[in-house]
């Protein structure tokens, strides 16, 4: 997850600060500590466990069954390289600059935009594991194919230079960007890719189609008439029941810039538009990220979109999703209704943005039999969570009167999903991550952080967030319904000072025995790197199961059907900086650190987690 610090949302929606504050007053507080403040109304959750602790004198954690591995101690969780419990292993997979095929061309840095085209890009985040097609249960374990996204690369760091001088410059920043397909193989102990006719790139500028109700529309038209192409800052995933895979376009106006005079639009503004973006200076040497250029006009709308990918058809064309709405996708979390419908939990990555809900029109297997998409006709809702510990899905429909003020049709209302929901009164969050749904039914999403909020007060634990916290809830009508109830899991600020400590969750997952994997990307303290840790939702026990290295973030997070390989990222480890580290070489201070997946096995061959 690129990091976007602005703050676009003026709407004035009541903040989430607020209503957990007003919530927080309304219930008995069993001391004068804020953990336990907190334990006090977040029950069932990991402080409530630190409260049942402190209220029968124990100081042993409440004894979990589903995890029993040796924790990452916080004295070893720091350096260059990476450590893991010494219940497990791991080694490197398809870092950046990675042949897509055994006799492609070899890594060097930094590398030319027609060696780019053809070799892992960089920024490794969400990913899917899938079986190859026939597969035995056995091969199904040993074989299949990864989909990675690649999500940022500095210029400093793919290039070897703040600012891009030519074309050419560009383009290999360009094709580092998007998302990978490789064909893996367990051989022996250790998996590698192998040489494959799905091995493919889809990157900034392949050709994508749009499907739902934008297609079409007017918003996604350029007066240059040039299609539509590529999808970029692809940061978390999900995948589909029928086996494709979902791409999330997060902060993609970080890409374009204006080489001229120009002005954001109110909407430009509120999608965080500016002269300059990130600075990657594409507009400078291509016209669809200037936004300055009149010819281009409205190529900004056509980024913001989920990105349905087939992994095993290489010459299918990746296919935009209108109906999910255009915001800055993190992830995309997507389940079965009992009733058949599909059901996709989606955050916002900015400060102050919301949490959305898409449910299909009906039964996916009925719809896809008469060639519809789930993920072309369904109601996107977005969340407001209100302080009695209810909240509701309010429904982005021009239908609305309140809509129907500000909007001329349902396309304008999802490509400026963000701007419906300000009119709707959503929830503003502390930057809504990575969305997973455990076996109980429960909904989880991360909370990064937010040190912005300026209505701190003592019974507030939320406001400043510089920690982040991780909220959960359950919708009404077997998830149809358009009321929730609502709980915090577990505030990272209490963590701090002790084995369990880490700040700034981000990447998520619930496996199907109720183990909750936890990922950071933020500045951790107590002097860890970032990491991945497990917690047992029933209990409350929480482990650190791996440390990165200095400077990365850990992300993405996938396993083989029998869940004992786990497949994870590194992601710009070191920043780019080969003083800080040289992973995935071994230290020499001048090898340039690699982005690379990271497999990880328990050495008795266990479910990972366990």
């Amino acid at each position: 997850m690129s990091v976007d610090n602005e703050i676009v949302n003026q709407s004035g929606n009541l903040p989430f600060s607020k209503i957990l504050e007003t919530r927080v007053s309304r219930r008995k507080v069993l001391s004068g500590s804020l953990a336990l403040a907190a334990s006090s109304f977040f029950a069932p959750s990991i402080l409530a466990s630190s409260a049942a602790q402190a209220a029968t004198g124990s100081s042993k954690p409440l004894k979990s069954t589903l995890i029993n591995f040796k924790p990452v101690a916080v004295a070893d969780g720091s350096g260059p390289w990476p450590t893991i419990s010494e219940d497990y292993q791991w080694h490197a997979l398809l870092p950046w600059g990675e042949p897509l095929q055994p006799d492609g061309p070899m890594f060097s840095w930094p590398p030319t935009a027609a060696n780019q085209q053809q070799q892992v890009g960089i920024g490794h985040d969400g990913m899917t594991f899938f079986p190859i097609q026939g597969a035995s249960e056995s091969e199904a374990n040993s074989h299949g194919l990864l989909a990675i996204n690649h999500e940022f690369g500095r210029n400093t760091h793919v290039l070897g230079k703040a600012n891009p001088e030519s074309k050419g410059d560009v383009l290999t920043s360009q094709y580092a960007h998007g998302v990978s397909i490789i064909e893996i193989m367990k051989e022996g102990e250790t998996w590698q890719r192998v040489k494959s006719d799905k091995n493919r790139r889809i990157h900034v500028n392949t050709p994508v189609t749009f499907s739902g109700p934008v297609a079409g529309h007017p918003l996604l038209k350029t007066p240059a008439g040039n299609a539509p192409a590529g999808t970029v800052n692809n940061c978390a995933n999900g995948q589909t029941p029928w086996g494709t895979y979902l791409t999330c376009e997060e902060n993609f106006n970080g890409y374009f810039g204006a080489t001229g005079e120009w002005k954001a639009t109110s909407a430009q503004a509120r999608y965080g538009f500016s002269d300059k973006g990130f600075k990657y200076g594409w507009e400078k040497f291509d016209p669809r990220f200037d936004l300055s250029n009149a010819a281009h006009f409205n190529e900004e709308n056509r980024f913001g979109w989920i990105v349905e990918i087939d992994p095993n058809d290489p010459k299918s064309v990746p296919v935009k999703r209108t109906a999910l709405g255009r915001i800055k996708h993190e992830g995309v979390a997507l389940v079965v209704a009992r009733s058949g419908h599909v059901v996709a939990y989606m955050g916002d990555d900015q400060r102050f943005d919301y949490i959305y809900k898409y449910v299909s029109a009906g039964d996916w297997q009925q719809m896809t039999k008469v060639g519809k998409s789930p993920l072309d006709e369904g109601r996107l809702y977005v969340a407001k969570f209100n302080d009695d510990g209810n909240g509701e899905w309010l429904e982005l429909t021009i239908k609305n009167p309140v809509l129907a003020k500000h909007f001329n049709d349902q396309a304008e209302v999802l490509t400026y999903a963000r701007l419906a929901a300000d009119h709707l009164g959503a929830t503003p969050m502390d930057r809504p991550e990575w969305t997973t749904v455990a076996p109980n039914g429960d909904v989880y999403c991360t909370l990064t952080n937010n040190s912005k909020r300026k209505d701190a007060n003592v019974a507030n634990p939320l406001a400043p967030n510089a920690d982040g916290h991780i909220i959960k809830w359950r919708d009404s009508g077997n998830r149809l319904g358009t009321q929730f109830t609502w709980d915090i899991f577990l505030i990272a600020q209490d963590t701090h000072g002790t084995e369990h400590s880490f700040s700034d969750p981000d990447g998520i997952w619930a496996d199907p025995d109720g183990r909750l994997f936890i990922q950071t990307d933020g500045g951790q303290k107590d002097g860890l790197n970032n990491q991945m840790l497990v917690a047992d939702t029933t209990t409350g026990e929480l482990r650190r199961l791996f440390t990165g290295v200095t400077g990365d973030e850990v992300t993405g997070i996938t396993t083989t059907p029998d869940r004992r390989t786990l497949f994870i990222n590194t992601q710009h480890p070191g920043n780019g900086d080969p003083a800080k580290t040289n992973f995935p070489a071994k230290p020499d201070g001048k090898t340039i650190p690699r982005d690379a997946t990271i497999v990880i096995t328990r050495k008795d061959g266990g479910i990972v987690g366990s």
